[in-house]
């Protein structure tokens, strides 16, 4: 990556001046609160701050404004809000093997080898992105098959939900995994069948053992993973976003991006738990820094582990699996004690609940501990992917946030049919049930477990199919919700969501002018459409940093 400069990844595009008073004029605009009423416009008055100034309508006289913007009749919306995803880990992804696209074990096997042979001075390989559902192995694979593709140095891979990863013997060596390491608490080391020999993957908390083993990045490392992971957002017209679980490296890089004028996209940062908490800021949430660009206002805590991997804590056994339930990474007591360290310095929380029994057991933390911490304290659950139906009430009743991600139903509904069963999927993906009890939805991408494309989950919301179509008629359509409020999901609920809806994720009058120029309307298009959308331009602050056939702009300095 040494090779590699943030200047040679982000070139400069023409972009209107930033900090003027600039009138964007001749649009389709509209945006969606929180309620899903929309209100529509055909021009943009931004002031001297990169705030909205006027919404003006077609027969609204025009200002003089020092600048002005021919939108040539093009759609605008707000930016979008990505209410969960892992912006060092996607910018790191795009640098590294990635293995998403594979398709079988040998062809990532092919891709691993290649990847070797191109970087021969690497001492570890790693990477992420294989799955063993795509390609149809019907089990984990193992050291000894990655092996084949590299033995001469240590590889570890992420699994594609980052709940798993795949290590080869000598990776395994230089952590000092074997027969005789114990599983830790909250996690699980495969074993080769018929003995405790470790096989090759590593499952939640015992990814930890192999972790630590790994020669960390270097603070450049990390300011290039940035400076990726904001140019794949802004490309996607993600203006915005909750970044679940950032460590004080990554708040560090984030802080140079902001010193020196070059950090683009708004990150609402969630601590990467209670101790990183307190190492980043202290005694309470932070400011919001750099013109709205940066805060830390609450924590990310893990209940359980994936669906994918088996981790995901479930109420009955996994029926591929029937001795297996998943594993609770930490005991309902511990859940509760963290909850309320955070909440004690009105942090807000998010817990990682993925299985109908860890979801049930954060609903319940959040039960108790309202009674003793009032006020507007907006507990959220991260990813609410299996809920059971007697359990859903229970989001509505705290006004419990639920975080989800619209493409993992599209992607992972095989293998939910596979790992729950048909008669446990009454609850799983339940969007339209959770919101109808009053719960506010967020949605969000969890890259880079998908792509960060908000308009692929939009598609995905209003008709529960995916890019094929299939399943006809959408897989329980029951659950599917209108575009105004998938629309939402991504903008004025994305900001309320993270205590920002009065800086951003909508266009009215004294909000950040964040928006995307697009070629298509959600409100109107096809799914099918919708999933093809082309981001035109895309502005943050009244400032455009990224325009289609151009690069990211830099900003000053890089």
């Amino acid at each position: 990556m040494k090779s590699l400069s943030i200047a040679a990844l982000l070139l400069a595009a023409a972009s209107a001046p930033a900090m003027a008073d600039t009138l964007v004029d001749n649009i389709q605009g509209e945006s969606v609160d929180r309620q899903g009423h929309v209100t529509r416009f055909t021009g943009i008055w931004i002031d001297d701050d990169g705030k909205v100034k006027q919404l003006l309508d077609r027969k609204d006289k025009r200002p003089r404004t020092d600048f002005a913007v021919d939108g040539k009749g093009a759609v605008v919306i707000p930016g979008l809000i990505d209410s969960h995803l892992h912006i060092m880990e996607l910018g790191f992804g795009a640098l590294t093997l990635d293995l998403t696209d594979t398709r079988s074990l040998a062809e990532a096997q092919a891709k691993i080898r290649e990847y070797a042979a191109k970087y021969p001075d690497r001492k570890w390989i790693i990477g992420r992105g294989w799955n063993q559902e795509v390609w149809g192995l019907g089990r984990f694979p193992t050291a000894a098959e990655l092996d084949a593709a590299v033995s001469d140095r240590p590889v570890l891979l992420s699994r594609v939900d980052g709940h798993a990863q795949w290590a080869n013997s000598a990776a395994l060596a230089a952590a000092g995994i074997t027969a005789q390491t114990a599983d830790p608490a909250g996690g699980r080391i495969e074993r080769l069948s018929g003995s405790r020999a470790p096989a090759g993957v590593l499952v939640d908390n015992a990814q930890d053992l192999a972790a630590k083993v790994v020669p960390a990045p270097r603070p450049d490392d990390y300011d290039l993973a940035l400076a990726k992971a904001q140019e794949i957002l802004l490309k996607r017209g993600v203006t915005a976003a909750a970044d679940m679980g950032t460590t004080i490296e990554a708040w560090q890089s984030m802080r140079r991006a902001g010193d020196a004028g070059w950090l683009r996209v708004r990150v609402m940062a969630y601590a990467f738990g209670v101790p990183a908490m307190e190492l980043i800021a202290g005694p309470g949430p932070t400011p919001w820094l750099y013109a709205d660009k940066l805060h830390m206002g609450g924590v990310k805590l893990y209940m359980d582990g994936a669906l994918g991997s088996r981790g995901a804590w479930l109420k009955a056994p996994y029926a591929d699996d029937p001795k297996n339930t998943g594993l609770p990474l930490m005991s309902g007591t511990q859940l509760r004690n963290l909850m309320s360290r955070a909440a004690l310095d009105k942090f807000q929380v998010a817990v990682h609940a993925i299985g109908d029994a860890a979801n049930a057991e954060v609903l319940g933390a959040v039960e108790e501990l309202s009674e003793t911490y009032k006020g507007d304290r907006r507990w959220r659950i991260e990813h609410a992917q299996i809920v059971d139906p007697a359990d859903i009430a229970r989001f509505g009743r705290n006004g419990v946030i639920a975080s989800m991600q619209p493409v993992h139903q599209t992607s992972d509904r095989l293998m939910a049919e596979a790992r729950l069963g048909p008669n446990r999927l009454a609850g799983a993906y339940a969007w339209r049930s959770i919101a109808a009890t009053g719960a506010p939805l967020a949605f969000g991408s969890d890259a880079p477990v998908e792509a960060p494309d908000p308009f692929a989950g939009m598609a995905a919301a209003i008709s529960r199919t995916g890019p094929d179509g299939q399943p006809f008629g959408g897989w329980f359509p029951g659950e599917t919700v209108g575009r105004e409020a998938a629309l939402a999901g991504y903008t004025s609920q994305g900001a309320y969501a993270g205590f920002a809806e009065s800086r951003f994720g909508e266009l009215k009058p004294g909000m950040r002018a964040d928006f995307v120029v697009i070629d298509r309307d959600p409100l109107l298009a096809t799914p099918q459409d919708i999933r093809q959308t082309r981001v035109l331009q895309t502005w943050v602050g009244g400032e455009r940093v990224y325009q289609e056939g151009g690069e990211v702009s830099p900003g000053p300095g890089r």
